[in-house]
C-alpha cells in the first residue's frame, strides 16, 4: 500500500528522474520523466509534484493511488467479526435513532421495497451509478428512509457529484440522521469533506445554507415611479429618470408625456 509521505520525499529528491511516478504506479510518467530529466523544467515539475503530494488528503491519496487496497479494505467490511471490531467503516444500514423504539403491535406488511437492498449490493460491488439507480427508485417507495438518503449521498460522492450528494446528506439530516462522526470520517464522503461548501454546511448543522437574494435597488418599474405622486412635474420629472435610466425609450418618452399633458 502505497504512502503519500514516501511519494513525497521520492517526488522532492528523485522527482527529477521520475522515482515517485514509478512509485505511484504510473509508468509511462516515470519514463516521461527519465528521459527528459535533463531538462530543468522537470526539476520544477517534481517539486511542485512533492508539494502537491505532501498537502493531499490522505483519503484523496488513497482513493487515486490506493484504489485496489481500498477495494479489499471494502469487502472486508463486509465480514461481520471485522463490522465488530470497525463500526465506524461499516456501510450505514439502519435508521438512525438515538434510543430504539418501544415494540409496536404487529401492523399490515408495508409496501416491498426490493431496490434499497439492490442498491447496497452494486454499491459493495463498485457498481455506483446502478447502486445510485437503484436508491433512487428506493426512495418512490420511501421518501425520508434515512439510511437510503446517507445512502445515496455515500455513492454520489464517490461519482464525484457533489451537488447530489450534500442534498441528499441534507436530507438524511433533516430526517433524523445524527451520526455525527460518520460524516467527518467515513472513507466514501472524503470528496464531499475536500469542497469548499463542505465547512458552511458543517456549520450549518450539516444542512445545505439557505440562499441569501439582494434586493434590488433603485426603481422597480416605471408604473411604480409615475403612481407615487398625483402631481403633474413629479410623474414628468420621473418620466425624464426613466429615460436616462435606459428604461424607455425616447419615443416611449414622448408617448407617455404626451398622455400625461393630454390627462
Amino acid at each position: 500500500m502505497r504512502d503519500k509521505n514516501v511519494a513525497g520525499v521520492l517526488a522532492l529528491f528523485l522527482g527529477w528522474v521520475g522515482v515517485h511516478r514509478f512509485y505511484l504506479g504510473q509508468v509511462g510518467r516515470g519514463i516521461l520523466y527519465a528521459v527528459f530529466c535533463w531538462f530543468p523544467l522537470f526539476w520544477l515539475i517534481a517539486l511542485i509534484d512533492a508539494i502537491v503530494l505532501f498537502s493531499m488528503d490522505k483519503d484523496v491519496f488513497d482513493l487515486k493511488y490506493n484504489k485496489e487496497a481500498w477495494q479489499r479494505q471494502q469487502q472486508m467490511a463486509q465480514r461481520p467479526d471485522f463490522q465488530r471490531n470497525q463500526p465506524s467503516h461499516d456501510f450505514e444500514r439502519r435508521n438512525y435513532q438515538h434510543t430504539p423504539p418501544p415494540p409496536m403491535p404487529k401492523k399490515q406488511a408495508s409496501r416491498p421495497n426490493p431496490y434499497k437492498q439492490a442498491g447496497l449490493d452494486k454499491f459493495k460491488d463498485f457498481d455506483y451509478a446502478g447502486a445510485i439507480a437503484d436508491f433512487n427508485k428506493s426512495l418512490e417507495i420511501a421518501p425520508k428512509d434515512i439510511a437510503t438518503h446517507f445512502n445515496l449521498a455515500c455513492a454520489y460522492s464517490l461519482v464525484e457529484d457533489k451537488e447530489a450528494a450534500f442534498t441528499h446528506l441534507d436530507q438524511a439530516v433533516q430526517f433524523g440522521f445524527k451520526d455525527v462522526q460518520k460524516i467527518k470520517e467515513h472513507h466514501a464522503l472524503a470528496y464531499l469533506r475536500i469542497q469548499k461548501e463542505f465547512e458552511p454546511f458543517e456549520e450549518n448543522g450539516f444542512r445545505i445554507p439557505p440562499k441569501t437574494v439582494e434586493n434590488p435597488t433603485g426603481p422597480s418599474s416605471k408604473d411604480d415611479l409615475l403612481a407615487s405622486k398625483p402631481d403633474l412635474l413629479d410623474r414628468l420629472q420621473k418620466l425624464a429618470a426613466l429615460r436616462e435610466h435606459g428604461l424607455l425609450t425616447e419615443a416611449e418618452f414622448v408617448e407617455e408625456r404626451r398622455k400625461l399633458m393630454e390627462g
